[in-house]
């Protein structure tokens, strides 16, 4: 016996594919009787029709790989896409030059190179983002602010 329509019927109130719905062996002379929509739906009631689970995509890899990755791991150069200067934080970069910056300006202040209100306007300067690197900090230092001593 065919029983397409109760199928289809049935797909139709759980909101699904006919391919899920499970008809009871048991009860297919009932489900074959059952003509309207409040037949089958007594029928989903009683059990002789329901749906099977969807088929979902396994997390349990990614999830795996996902608490690997926060250990650390997974960061060799074969999983690298892109330089260093892509793979790191804009802001962290721009803290890490900033700091080279500034250690080299202490480090003049120390061989007293400049005076404590130089370092103060070089430091100030370095926070604003004058100086693109260190090599032009340098360059700067040499022309401007040396050169005034003599």
């Amino acid at each position: 016996m065919k029983l397409n329509f109760q199928k289809k019927i049935a797909a139709r109130i759980f909101k699904a594919s006919p391919k899920r719905v499970v008809l009871v062996d048991d009860a297919l002379e009932e489900i074959n009787d059952a003509v309207t929509r409040e037949d089958v739906k007594s029928l989903i009631n009683k059990g002789a029709i329901y749906l099977k689970q969807e088929k979902g995509v396994s997390r349990a890899r990614a999830n795996k790989i996902r608490r690997q990755k926060i250990k650390g791991k997974r960061k060799n150069p074969g999983s690298r896409k892109g330089s260093k200067k892509v793979r790191t934080k804009a802001r962290e970069m721009r803290i890490n030059t900033s700091r080279k910056k500034r250690e080299f300006i202490k480090n003049l202040r120390a061989k007293n190179k400049i005076t404590a209100k130089q370092y103060r306007k070089l430091y100030n300067m370095i926070k604003g983002g004058f100086f693109r690197s260190t090599r032009h900090l340098k360059l700067y230092v040499s022309e401007n602010v040396l050169r005034r001593e003599e």
